[in-house]
Protein backbone atom coordinates (compact mmCIF):
# COMPACT_ATOMS: atom_id res chain seq x y z
CA UNK A 1 0.00 0.00 0.00
CA UNK A 2 1.43 3.36 -1.05
CA UNK A 3 1.86 5.87 1.78
CA UNK A 4 1.41 8.67 -0.76
CA UNK A 5 -2.16 7.89 -1.89
CA UNK A 6 -5.06 9.57 -0.12
CA UNK A 7 -7.19 7.08 1.82
CA UNK A 8 -8.52 6.36 5.27
CA UNK A 9 -5.22 4.78 6.24
CA UNK A 10 -3.07 7.76 5.17
CA UNK A 11 -4.94 10.58 6.86
CA UNK A 12 -2.02 11.49 9.11
CA UNK A 13 0.20 11.98 6.07
CA UNK A 14 -2.57 13.92 4.33
CA UNK A 15 -3.28 16.32 7.18
CA UNK A 16 0.44 16.81 7.74
CA UNK A 17 1.05 17.56 4.06
CA UNK A 18 -1.84 20.01 3.80
CA UNK A 19 -0.88 21.71 7.06
CA UNK A 20 2.75 22.12 6.03
CA UNK A 21 1.72 23.50 2.63
CA UNK A 22 -0.66 26.04 4.16
CA UNK A 23 1.88 26.99 6.85
CA UNK A 24 4.60 27.46 4.26
CA UNK A 25 2.29 29.62 2.16
CA UNK A 26 1.25 31.70 5.16
CA UNK A 27 4.88 32.32 6.11
CA UNK A 28 5.69 33.46 2.59
CA UNK A 29 2.63 35.69 2.27
CA UNK A 30 3.44 37.39 5.59
CA UNK A 31 6.77 38.41 4.11
CA UNK A 32 5.43 39.55 0.73
CA UNK A 33 5.68 43.30 0.19
CA UNK A 34 5.36 43.54 -3.59
CA UNK A 35 3.63 41.59 -6.36
CA UNK A 36 6.75 40.04 -7.93
CA UNK A 37 10.29 39.10 -7.03
CA UNK A 38 11.78 40.57 -10.20
CA UNK A 39 13.36 37.29 -11.33
CA UNK A 40 13.98 37.03 -15.08
CA UNK A 41 12.98 34.19 -17.40
CA UNK A 42 16.63 33.12 -17.63
CA UNK A 43 16.99 33.07 -13.84
CA UNK A 44 13.98 30.84 -13.34
CA UNK A 45 14.58 28.65 -16.38
CA UNK A 46 18.00 27.70 -15.05
CA UNK A 47 16.55 26.71 -11.68
CA UNK A 48 13.71 24.66 -13.17
CA UNK A 49 16.01 22.90 -15.65
CA UNK A 50 18.35 21.92 -12.81
CA UNK A 51 15.69 19.69 -11.22
CA UNK A 52 16.09 15.97 -12.01
CA UNK A 53 12.54 14.67 -12.23
CA UNK A 54 13.80 11.07 -12.31
CA UNK A 55 15.32 11.41 -8.83
CA UNK A 56 12.51 12.05 -6.34
CA UNK A 57 13.22 13.67 -3.01
CA UNK A 58 11.12 11.03 -1.27
CA UNK A 59 9.68 13.43 1.27
CA UNK A 60 6.75 15.83 0.90
CA UNK A 61 8.40 18.40 3.14
CA UNK A 62 11.55 18.46 1.03
CA UNK A 63 9.48 18.71 -2.15
CA UNK A 64 7.48 21.59 -0.67
CA UNK A 65 10.61 23.54 0.17
CA UNK A 66 11.91 23.00 -3.36
CA UNK A 67 8.60 24.22 -4.79
CA UNK A 68 8.71 27.20 -2.44
CA UNK A 69 12.09 28.20 -3.84
CA UNK A 70 11.12 27.62 -7.47
CA UNK A 71 7.53 28.80 -7.51
CA UNK A 72 6.17 30.40 -4.35
CA UNK A 73 9.09 32.79 -3.89
CA UNK A 74 8.67 33.92 -7.50
CA UNK A 75 4.89 33.85 -7.79
CA UNK A 76 2.95 36.81 -9.13
CA UNK A 77 0.78 37.82 -6.18
CA UNK A 78 -2.68 38.96 -7.28
CA UNK A 79 -3.65 39.84 -3.70
CA UNK A 80 -0.99 42.53 -3.49
CA UNK A 81 -2.64 45.97 -3.90
CA UNK A 82 -0.07 47.17 -6.47
CA UNK A 83 -0.85 44.28 -8.81
CA UNK A 84 -3.11 46.14 -11.25
CA UNK A 85 -2.41 44.41 -14.56
CA UNK A 86 -4.86 41.79 -15.79
CA UNK A 87 -8.28 40.40 -14.92
CA UNK A 88 -6.94 38.51 -11.91
CA UNK A 89 -8.50 38.85 -8.49
CA UNK A 90 -7.66 38.07 -4.89
CA UNK A 91 -9.66 34.98 -3.99
CA UNK A 92 -12.37 34.41 -1.42
CA UNK A 93 -11.22 32.32 1.55
CA UNK A 94 -14.39 30.15 1.57
CA UNK A 95 -13.48 29.10 -1.97
CA UNK A 96 -10.01 28.10 -0.77
CA UNK A 97 -11.64 25.89 1.86
CA UNK A 98 -13.65 24.30 -0.93
CA UNK A 99 -10.43 23.65 -2.86
CA UNK A 100 -9.25 21.37 -0.04
CA UNK A 101 -12.37 19.24 -0.40
CA UNK A 102 -12.39 19.33 -4.20
CA UNK A 103 -8.81 18.12 -4.62
CA UNK A 104 -8.96 15.32 -2.04
CA UNK A 105 -12.37 13.87 -2.88
CA UNK A 106 -11.57 14.36 -6.58
CA UNK A 107 -15.12 14.11 -7.89
CA UNK A 108 -15.66 14.27 -11.62
CA UNK A 109 -18.92 16.00 -12.43
CA UNK A 110 -19.39 14.47 -15.85
CA UNK A 111 -21.79 11.80 -14.57
CA UNK A 112 -24.03 11.29 -11.58
CA UNK A 113 -22.25 8.10 -10.51
CA UNK A 114 -18.95 10.00 -10.19
CA UNK A 115 -20.23 13.04 -8.32
CA UNK A 116 -23.72 12.52 -6.85
CA UNK A 117 -24.54 15.70 -4.89
CA UNK A 118 -21.80 17.51 -6.83
CA UNK A 119 -24.01 17.31 -9.91
CA UNK A 120 -26.97 18.78 -8.03
CA UNK A 121 -24.90 21.61 -6.52
CA UNK A 122 -23.59 22.60 -9.95
CA UNK A 123 -27.08 22.50 -11.46
CA UNK A 124 -28.46 24.62 -8.61
CA UNK A 125 -25.73 27.24 -9.18
CA UNK A 126 -26.52 27.33 -12.89
CA UNK A 127 -30.20 27.90 -12.04
CA UNK A 128 -29.21 30.67 -9.63
CA UNK A 129 -27.01 32.35 -12.23
CA UNK A 130 -29.74 32.06 -14.85
CA UNK A 131 -32.12 33.76 -12.45
CA UNK A 132 -29.66 36.61 -11.93
CA UNK A 133 -29.40 37.01 -15.70
CA UNK A 134 -33.18 37.13 -15.97
CA UNK A 135 -33.72 33.84 -17.80
CA UNK A 136 -36.85 31.81 -17.18
CA UNK A 137 -37.22 28.28 -15.76
CA UNK A 138 -36.25 26.69 -19.09
CA UNK A 139 -32.67 27.94 -18.86
CA UNK A 140 -29.72 25.61 -18.37
CA UNK A 141 -25.95 25.55 -18.60
CA UNK A 142 -22.75 24.03 -17.34
CA UNK A 143 -19.51 25.06 -15.68
CA UNK A 144 -16.48 25.39 -17.96
CA UNK A 145 -12.73 25.95 -17.72
CA UNK A 146 -13.01 29.64 -18.57
CA UNK A 147 -14.45 32.30 -20.83
CA UNK A 148 -12.69 30.97 -23.92
CA UNK A 149 -14.37 27.57 -23.56
CA UNK A 150 -17.70 29.18 -22.72
CA UNK A 151 -17.54 31.34 -25.84
CA UNK A 152 -16.53 28.33 -27.94
CA UNK A 153 -19.48 26.31 -26.70
CA UNK A 154 -21.87 29.21 -27.24
CA UNK A 155 -20.74 29.58 -30.84
CA UNK A 156 -20.91 25.81 -31.37
CA UNK A 157 -24.53 25.91 -30.23
CA UNK A 158 -25.14 28.88 -32.53
CA UNK A 159 -23.59 27.00 -35.44
CA UNK A 160 -25.77 23.95 -34.87
CA UNK A 161 -28.86 26.14 -34.52
CA UNK A 162 -28.05 27.96 -37.77
CA UNK A 163 -27.47 24.68 -39.62
CA UNK A 164 -30.60 22.97 -38.32
CA UNK A 165 -32.73 21.95 -41.27
CA UNK A 166 -29.89 22.60 -43.73
CA UNK A 167 -28.84 19.17 -45.02
CA UNK A 168 -25.88 20.67 -46.88
CA UNK A 169 -24.28 21.97 -43.63
CA UNK A 170 -22.76 24.85 -45.56
CA UNK A 171 -20.37 25.98 -42.82
CA UNK A 172 -18.28 28.30 -45.06
CA UNK A 173 -21.30 30.58 -45.51
CA UNK A 174 -21.80 31.15 -41.78
CA UNK A 175 -20.90 34.52 -40.29
CA UNK A 176 -20.32 35.81 -36.75
CA UNK A 177 -20.73 39.50 -35.94
CA UNK A 178 -18.44 41.11 -33.38
CA UNK A 179 -16.40 44.26 -32.86
CA UNK A 180 -12.64 44.69 -32.73
CA UNK A 181 -13.09 45.07 -28.95
CA UNK A 182 -14.50 41.53 -28.66
CA UNK A 183 -12.33 38.89 -27.02
CA UNK A 184 -9.88 37.12 -29.33
CA UNK A 185 -11.53 33.80 -28.42
CA UNK A 186 -14.31 34.68 -30.87
CA UNK A 187 -11.93 34.43 -33.82
CA UNK A 188 -10.24 31.39 -32.30
CA UNK A 189 -13.61 29.68 -31.90
CA UNK A 190 -14.52 30.37 -35.52
CA UNK A 191 -11.31 28.64 -36.62
CA UNK A 192 -11.92 25.65 -34.34
CA UNK A 193 -15.47 25.35 -35.68
CA UNK A 194 -14.17 25.02 -39.24
CA UNK A 195 -15.51 28.34 -40.42
CA UNK A 196 -14.11 30.48 -43.21
CA UNK A 197 -11.15 32.80 -42.64
CA UNK A 198 -13.45 35.80 -43.03
CA UNK A 199 -16.22 34.31 -40.89
CA UNK A 200 -15.99 36.99 -38.20
CA UNK A 201 -17.52 40.19 -39.55
CA UNK A 202 -16.27 43.34 -37.87
CA UNK A 203 -19.05 45.63 -36.71
CA UNK A 204 -18.30 49.32 -36.29
CA UNK A 205 -18.32 50.86 -32.83
CA UNK A 206 -19.53 54.21 -31.62
CA UNK A 207 -17.17 56.86 -30.31
CA UNK A 208 -16.80 55.07 -26.96
CA UNK A 209 -15.93 51.58 -28.22
CA UNK A 210 -19.41 50.04 -27.96
CA UNK A 211 -21.03 48.09 -30.78
CA UNK A 212 -23.15 50.35 -33.00
CA UNK A 213 -26.61 48.74 -33.41
CA UNK A 214 -27.24 50.58 -36.69
CA UNK A 215 -23.96 49.28 -38.09
CA UNK A 216 -24.85 45.78 -36.87
CA UNK A 217 -28.19 45.77 -38.66
CA UNK A 218 -26.51 46.96 -41.86
CA UNK A 219 -23.78 44.32 -41.57
CA UNK A 220 -26.34 41.54 -41.20
CA UNK A 221 -28.22 42.78 -44.26
CA UNK A 222 -24.97 42.96 -46.25
CA UNK A 223 -24.12 39.36 -45.38
CA UNK A 224 -27.56 38.12 -46.41
CA UNK A 225 -27.31 40.09 -49.67
CA UNK A 226 -23.99 38.42 -50.43
CA UNK A 227 -25.39 34.94 -49.84
CA UNK A 228 -23.99 34.47 -46.35
CA UNK A 229 -25.81 33.06 -43.35
CA UNK A 230 -25.80 35.18 -40.16
CA UNK A 231 -24.96 32.69 -37.40
CA UNK A 232 -24.38 34.71 -34.24
CA UNK A 233 -23.88 38.16 -32.82
CA UNK A 234 -21.39 38.44 -29.95
CA UNK A 235 -21.94 41.40 -27.65
CA UNK A 236 -19.48 42.06 -24.85
CA UNK A 237 -20.40 43.10 -21.33
CA UNK A 238 -17.01 44.35 -20.23
CA UNK A 239 -14.41 44.55 -22.99
CA UNK A 240 -10.90 43.60 -21.92
CA UNK A 241 -9.25 46.96 -22.56
CA UNK A 242 -11.86 49.69 -22.17
CA UNK A 243 -14.35 47.75 -20.06
CA UNK A 244 -17.17 48.81 -22.37
CA UNK A 245 -20.62 47.24 -22.30
CA UNK A 246 -22.27 46.88 -25.68
CA UNK A 247 -25.92 48.07 -25.88
CA UNK A 248 -27.36 44.61 -25.28
CA UNK A 249 -31.00 45.73 -25.27
CA UNK A 250 -30.80 47.19 -28.77
CA UNK A 251 -28.65 44.33 -30.05
CA UNK A 252 -31.12 41.82 -28.62
CA UNK A 253 -33.94 43.48 -30.54
CA UNK A 254 -32.01 43.25 -33.81
CA UNK A 255 -31.13 39.59 -33.23
CA UNK A 256 -34.74 38.73 -32.47
CA UNK A 257 -35.94 40.50 -35.62
CA UNK A 258 -33.27 38.85 -37.77
CA UNK A 259 -33.48 35.38 -36.21
CA UNK A 260 -29.78 35.37 -35.26
CA UNK A 261 -28.29 33.74 -32.17
CA UNK A 262 -27.42 36.38 -29.57
CA UNK A 263 -24.45 35.66 -27.31
CA UNK A 264 -23.28 37.97 -24.52
CA UNK A 265 -19.71 37.56 -23.34
CA UNK A 266 -20.00 38.77 -19.74
CA UNK A 267 -16.79 37.11 -18.57
CA UNK A 268 -15.67 40.40 -17.03
CA UNK A 269 -18.92 42.25 -16.45
CA UNK A 270 -20.72 39.36 -14.76
CA UNK A 271 -19.98 40.96 -11.39
CA UNK A 272 -22.75 43.41 -12.24
CA UNK A 273 -25.23 40.55 -11.82
CA UNK A 274 -24.80 40.88 -8.05
CA UNK A 275 -24.20 44.63 -7.88
CA UNK A 276 -26.70 46.56 -5.80
CA UNK A 277 -25.84 49.81 -7.61
CA UNK A 278 -25.01 48.95 -11.23
CA UNK A 279 -27.16 45.97 -12.23
CA UNK A 280 -28.98 48.24 -14.71
CA UNK A 281 -25.85 48.29 -16.89
CA UNK A 282 -26.78 44.75 -17.96
CA UNK A 283 -30.40 45.55 -18.81
CA UNK A 284 -31.36 43.47 -21.83
CA UNK A 285 -28.98 40.59 -21.12
CA UNK A 286 -32.02 38.41 -20.47
CA UNK A 287 -32.71 38.53 -24.23
CA UNK A 288 -29.50 36.64 -25.00
CA UNK A 289 -29.55 33.05 -26.20
CA UNK A 290 -26.33 32.37 -24.29
CA UNK A 291 -24.18 34.15 -21.72
CA UNK A 292 -20.58 33.62 -20.63
CA UNK A 293 -19.80 34.30 -16.97
CA UNK A 294 -16.35 34.08 -15.40
CA UNK A 295 -16.70 33.69 -11.66
CA UNK A 296 -12.89 33.62 -11.42
CA UNK A 297 -12.85 37.27 -12.43
CA UNK A 298 -15.62 39.35 -10.92
CA UNK A 299 -16.82 36.87 -8.27
CA UNK A 300 -13.35 36.55 -6.69
CA UNK A 301 -13.05 32.81 -7.27
CA UNK A 302 -9.87 30.78 -7.76
CA UNK A 303 -9.15 29.70 -11.34
CA UNK A 304 -10.98 28.05 -12.82
CA UNK A 305 -14.63 28.89 -12.29
CA UNK A 306 -16.67 29.82 -15.34
CA UNK A 307 -19.95 28.86 -16.95
CA UNK A 308 -22.05 29.08 -20.06
CA UNK A 309 -25.75 29.69 -19.42
CA UNK A 310 -28.38 29.34 -22.16
CA UNK A 311 -31.89 30.75 -22.20
CA UNK A 312 -33.41 27.63 -23.76
CA UNK A 313 -31.97 24.52 -22.18
CA UNK A 314 -33.04 22.30 -25.06
CA UNK A 315 -30.43 23.91 -27.32
CA UNK A 316 -27.75 22.04 -25.35
CA UNK A 317 -29.11 18.76 -26.73
CA UNK A 318 -27.64 19.58 -30.13
CA UNK A 319 -24.15 18.77 -28.86
CA UNK A 320 -25.03 15.78 -26.66
CA UNK A 321 -23.17 12.55 -27.45
CA UNK A 322 -24.04 9.36 -25.58
CA UNK A 323 -21.74 6.49 -24.66
CA UNK A 324 -23.24 3.29 -23.30
CA UNK A 325 -20.51 2.91 -20.67
CA UNK A 326 -20.90 6.47 -19.37
CA UNK A 327 -24.09 8.35 -20.17
CA UNK A 328 -26.50 6.06 -22.05
CA UNK A 329 -29.60 7.53 -23.64
CA UNK A 330 -31.68 5.47 -21.24
CA UNK A 331 -30.15 7.11 -18.15
CA UNK A 332 -32.67 8.20 -15.53
CA UNK A 333 -30.19 10.32 -13.55
CA UNK A 334 -28.71 13.71 -14.51
CA UNK A 335 -25.37 13.50 -16.32
CA UNK A 336 -23.66 16.85 -16.87
CA UNK A 337 -21.49 15.43 -19.65
CA UNK A 338 -24.61 15.56 -21.82
CA UNK A 339 -24.18 19.33 -22.04
CA UNK A 340 -20.44 19.85 -21.63
CA UNK A 341 -17.56 19.91 -24.11
CA UNK A 342 -15.46 18.20 -21.45
CA UNK A 343 -15.78 14.68 -20.12
CA UNK A 344 -13.72 14.44 -16.93
CA UNK A 345 -14.39 17.72 -15.17
CA UNK A 346 -13.41 19.12 -11.80
CA UNK A 347 -16.07 20.08 -9.24
CA UNK A 348 -15.18 23.78 -9.43
CA UNK A 349 -18.75 24.79 -8.67
CA UNK A 350 -18.23 23.98 -4.99
CA UNK A 351 -16.01 27.06 -4.64
CA UNK A 352 -18.81 29.41 -5.64
CA UNK A 353 -21.28 27.50 -3.47
CA UNK A 354 -19.06 27.92 -0.40
CA UNK A 355 -18.57 31.60 -1.18
CA UNK A 356 -22.28 32.31 -1.54
CA UNK A 357 -23.15 30.33 1.58
CA UNK A 358 -20.49 32.16 3.62
CA UNK A 359 -20.41 35.71 2.26
CA UNK A 360 -23.58 36.08 0.24
CA UNK A 361 -24.02 37.68 -3.15
CA UNK A 362 -24.41 41.23 -1.83
CA UNK A 363 -20.88 41.26 -0.42
CA UNK A 364 -19.50 40.02 -3.74
CA UNK A 365 -21.42 42.74 -5.53
CA UNK A 366 -20.18 45.38 -3.09
CA UNK A 367 -16.57 44.33 -3.71
CA UNK A 368 -17.06 44.61 -7.46
CA UNK A 369 -18.69 48.02 -7.04
CA UNK A 370 -15.69 49.09 -4.96
CA UNK A 371 -13.19 48.38 -7.74
CA UNK A 372 -15.41 50.19 -10.25
CA UNK A 373 -15.54 53.19 -7.91
CA UNK A 374 -11.78 53.09 -7.52
CA UNK A 375 -11.25 53.09 -11.29
CA UNK A 376 -13.17 56.33 -11.61
CA UNK A 377 -11.21 57.89 -8.75
CA UNK A 378 -7.84 57.07 -10.30
CA UNK A 379 -9.10 58.24 -13.70
CA UNK A 380 -9.90 61.63 -12.15
CA UNK A 381 -6.44 61.77 -10.58
CA UNK A 382 -4.82 61.01 -13.94
CA UNK A 383 -6.91 63.68 -15.65
CA UNK A 384 -5.76 66.24 -13.11
CA UNK A 385 -2.06 65.39 -13.48
CA UNK A 386 -0.26 67.20 -16.36
CA UNK A 387 2.29 64.36 -16.65
CA UNK A 388 -0.39 61.83 -17.62
CA UNK A 389 -3.14 61.40 -20.18
CA UNK A 390 -6.04 58.93 -20.24
CA UNK A 391 -7.96 57.39 -23.13
CA UNK A 392 -11.47 57.75 -21.74
CA UNK A 393 -13.61 57.66 -18.62
CA UNK A 394 -13.95 54.06 -17.39
CA UNK A 395 -17.17 52.06 -17.46
CA UNK A 396 -16.00 49.23 -15.23
CA UNK A 397 -12.61 48.87 -13.55
CA UNK A 398 -10.04 49.33 -16.32
CA UNK A 399 -8.26 52.62 -16.92
CA UNK A 400 -6.05 53.23 -19.98
CA UNK A 401 -3.46 55.97 -19.62
CA UNK A 402 0.16 56.85 -20.19
CA UNK A 403 2.97 58.94 -18.85
CA UNK A 404 3.53 61.80 -21.28
CA UNK A 405 5.08 64.88 -19.68
CA UNK A 406 5.46 68.15 -21.53
CA UNK A 407 7.88 67.93 -24.43
CA UNK A 408 7.42 64.21 -25.09
CA UNK A 409 5.96 63.56 -28.53
CA UNK A 410 3.46 60.86 -29.46
CA UNK A 411 6.01 58.63 -31.21
CA UNK A 412 8.48 58.94 -28.35
CA UNK A 413 5.73 58.09 -25.88
CA UNK A 414 4.74 55.00 -27.89
CA UNK A 415 8.34 53.82 -27.74
CA UNK A 416 8.71 54.63 -24.05
CA UNK A 417 5.62 52.92 -22.63
CA UNK A 418 6.57 49.25 -23.33
CA UNK A 419 10.02 49.84 -21.84
CA UNK A 420 8.50 51.53 -18.82
CA UNK A 421 6.10 48.64 -18.26
CA UNK A 422 8.92 46.10 -18.49
CA UNK A 423 11.07 48.10 -16.06
CA UNK A 424 8.18 48.14 -13.58
CA UNK A 425 7.63 44.39 -13.87
CA UNK A 426 11.22 43.43 -13.20
CA UNK A 427 11.43 46.01 -10.44
CA UNK A 428 8.68 43.97 -8.78
CA UNK A 429 7.06 46.84 -6.87
CA UNK A 430 4.06 47.19 -9.18
CA UNK A 431 2.67 45.35 -12.18
CA UNK A 432 0.59 47.14 -14.80
CA UNK A 433 -0.67 45.96 -18.17
CA UNK A 434 -0.21 47.48 -21.60
CA UNK A 435 -2.21 47.52 -24.81
CA UNK A 436 -2.57 49.29 -28.13
CA UNK A 437 -5.55 51.55 -28.84
CA UNK A 438 -5.83 53.60 -32.01
CA UNK A 439 -2.33 52.60 -33.03
CA UNK A 440 -0.78 53.95 -29.82
CA UNK A 441 0.57 52.12 -26.78
CA UNK A 442 -1.11 52.71 -23.43
CA UNK A 443 -0.59 51.46 -19.91
CA UNK A 444 -3.57 49.85 -18.24
CA UNK A 445 -4.80 49.59 -14.69
CA UNK A 446 -7.12 46.61 -14.27
CA UNK A 447 -8.62 46.84 -10.81
CA UNK A 448 -10.12 43.71 -9.28
CA UNK A 449 -8.79 44.05 -5.74
CA UNK A 450 -11.18 45.91 -3.43
CA UNK A 451 -8.29 46.32 -0.97
CA UNK A 452 -6.40 48.51 -3.44
CA UNK A 453 -6.79 52.10 -2.23
CA UNK A 454 -6.19 55.44 -3.89
CA UNK A 455 -3.02 55.71 -1.82
CA UNK A 456 -1.73 52.51 -3.43
CA UNK A 457 -2.64 53.78 -6.89
CA UNK A 458 -1.10 57.18 -6.27
CA UNK A 459 2.10 55.42 -5.27
CA UNK A 460 2.03 53.39 -8.48
CA UNK A 461 1.48 56.54 -10.55
CA UNK A 462 4.42 58.18 -8.83
CA UNK A 463 6.55 55.09 -9.47
CA UNK A 464 5.58 55.29 -13.14
CA UNK A 465 6.51 58.96 -13.19
CA UNK A 466 9.93 58.35 -11.62
CA UNK A 467 10.62 55.36 -13.85
CA UNK A 468 9.58 57.31 -16.93
CA UNK A 469 11.83 60.22 -16.03
CA UNK A 470 14.75 57.86 -15.54
CA UNK A 471 14.18 56.17 -18.90
CA UNK A 472 13.83 59.51 -20.68
CA UNK A 473 17.02 60.78 -19.05
CA UNK A 474 18.87 57.60 -20.01
CA UNK A 475 17.70 57.94 -23.61
CA UNK A 476 18.73 61.60 -23.66
CA UNK A 477 22.17 60.80 -22.23
CA UNK A 478 22.67 58.05 -24.80
CA UNK A 479 21.75 60.44 -27.61
CA UNK A 480 24.31 62.96 -26.35
CA UNK A 481 27.00 60.28 -26.17
CA UNK A 482 26.32 59.24 -29.77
Amino acid sequence: MSPHLFSGSTLDAYTSGVWHASALLADRVKAVRQPYSGATVADLQEQVDAVDLDRPLGDTGAALHEVARLYVDNAVWFHEPTYVAHLNCPVAIPALSAEVLISAINSSVDTWDQSATGTLIERRLIDWTAGRIGFGPGADGVFTSGGTQSNLQALLLAREEALAGRPERDIPRLRIFATTESHFSVSKSAAILGMAADAVVGVATDGTGRMDPVALAAAIEDVRRDGGVPMAVVATAGTTDLGRIDPVEAIGTICAEQGVWFHVDAAYGCGLLVSTRRRHLLDGIERADSVTVDFHKSFFQPVSSSAIVVRRGETLRRIAVHADYLNPRTATVPNQVDKSLQTTRRFDALKLWMTLRTMGSDEIGDMFDTVVDRAYEVYQAIQADPDFEAVAEPTLSTVLFRYRPEGVGVAECDELMPRLRQRLFYGGQAIVAGTTIGGHYWLKFTLLNPNTTMEHLSNVLNLIRLTGRDLLATTSDAAVMV
